[in-house]
């Protein structure tokens, strides 16, 4: 019970108690009696049928009491009747007290079950709005396959061509050192590009991951020096840190190059000129999380995983961006300079890996991609794939 229903009761008992000493001193006076309506009232406010039903009997008793008193000849009958009524009164104060709080109790439930319906069909028009929001975003998706997967089939025979004209003057004579370093890296990256296109030709889905164990520096190197003269054109300094007792890293060379390099291109977008864009690599014991993804990917893993962090000097991202950087689509960019393709690409190529990939990011104070990769402390000859 609670502490205000306990005061009310006491009240309640104190003027039932002041009533029936004014009903002993004055046996005479019905009027006195009419009083009980008071208690009764108190007591409906508990909301209690036992309590009302033993208030009502005490009240009829106690009116009833006055009768035992002396009288004068000819008036009992009349007595009788005077607090016959008085107990009728008494009832249907009652009856009327208990029927009105009983409403507003009634009430009360309904207002709150109004209430929770209400809140459940919010929660469930937010989830039909999500799984709206999700169902577009499939058919904008699938429709972008389809459309992938079209554009693909035109450029693969300019691109064959492209490619050998790259060969044949890698060959020319005069060619100086340089120049010779910088058609290779022209040539893997058509190769890489015509092997993407024959993967998006086959499958309506992309490539699965084909990891093996790898030397981190492996993993990291080809896309900082894919990237390494655009980020010099911008005039901003790029730093790779790679230390070298890191661990073999879980990977599939070529889908983490274009993982890195995706995310590369976020950061030299981000980056004004002179700023700086700082790749390192670490390691840490893997968290319970961590193990459990990783050896679902790798088998042979060491509870420890390889962190490869990206970090900018960049204007830095909201948090509400920060939020929805990974949905399909979404792009902080101008109109035609993204697809917001990249970071969802990007995290699902490094789930399948069985590691992740996480954004942190601050309003003019640049951006941090961490990707989180499983690792191998002991050396195994490498497995090629």
């Amino acid at each position: 019970m609670l502490k205000q229903d306990r005061i009310v009761l006491a009240i309640a008992g104190a003027v039932f108690l002041a009533i029936v000493a004014l009903e002993m001193a004055a046996p005479a006076n019905v009027v006195g009696a009419y009083g009980f309506v008071l208690p009764i009232l108190l007591v409906a406010t508990v909301r209690s049928r036992s309590l009302m039903i033993v208030t009502v009997l005490a009240c009829i008793v106690a009116t009833y009491m006055g009768l035992m008193q002396p009288t004068k000849p000819g008036r009992f009958q009349s007595a009788v009747i005077n607090r016959s009524v008085v107990a009728g009164v008494l009832l249907i104060v009652a009856y009327i007290g208990m029927t009105w709080v009983e409403r507003k109790t009634r009430e009360a439930a309904a207002r709150a079950a109004l209430a929770r319906e209400t809140e459940n069909l919010l929660k469930a028009n937010t989830q039909l709005v999500e799984a709206k929001d999700q169902l577009n975003r499939s058919e904008r998706l699938a429709a972008v396959g389809q459309l992938v997967a079209s554009v693909a089939h035109e450029i693969g025979t300019p691109l064959h061509s492209i490619a050998w004209h790259v060969q044949a003057l890698a060959e020319e004579p005069g060619v100086t050192p340089e120049m010779k370093k910088r058609v290779t890296v022209i040539d893997e990256q058509l190769t890489r590009v015509v092997r993407i296109i024959q993967d998006l030709l086959s499958s309506t889905r992309q490539r699965q991951p084909e990891p093996t164990w790898l030397p981190v520096e492996k993993v990291i190197s080809p896309a900082a020096v894919l990237m390494e003269p655009a980020f010099h054109a911008k005039q901003i300094t790029l730093k790779v840190e790679i230390p070298d007792d890191l661990p073999l890293i879980w990977a599939d060379a070529e889908k983490m190059h274009q993982v890195l390099v995706n995310v590369f291109t976020n950061a030299l977008a981000a980056t004004p000129p002179q700023g700086t864009v700082s790749v390192s690599a670490g390691t840490h014991t893997a968290s319970t999380e961590e193990l459990d993804r990783g050896r679902r990917a790798a088998d042979a893993m060491s509870p420890l995983v390889v962190t490869v962090a990206v970090r900018d000097t960049g204007c830095g991202m909201p948090e509400a961006d920060v939020q929805k950087a990974f949905e399909p689509f979404f792009t902080t960019k101008a109109v035609g300079k993204g697809t917001g393709l990249g970071l969802f690409l990007s995290r699902e190529t490094v789930l399948a890996h069985g590691g992740s990939l996480m954004l942190e990011s601050e309003t003019g104070q640049g951006t941090t991609v961490t990707v989180t990769l499983p690792g191998l402390k002991n050396e195994p000859t490498p497995v090629t794939g």
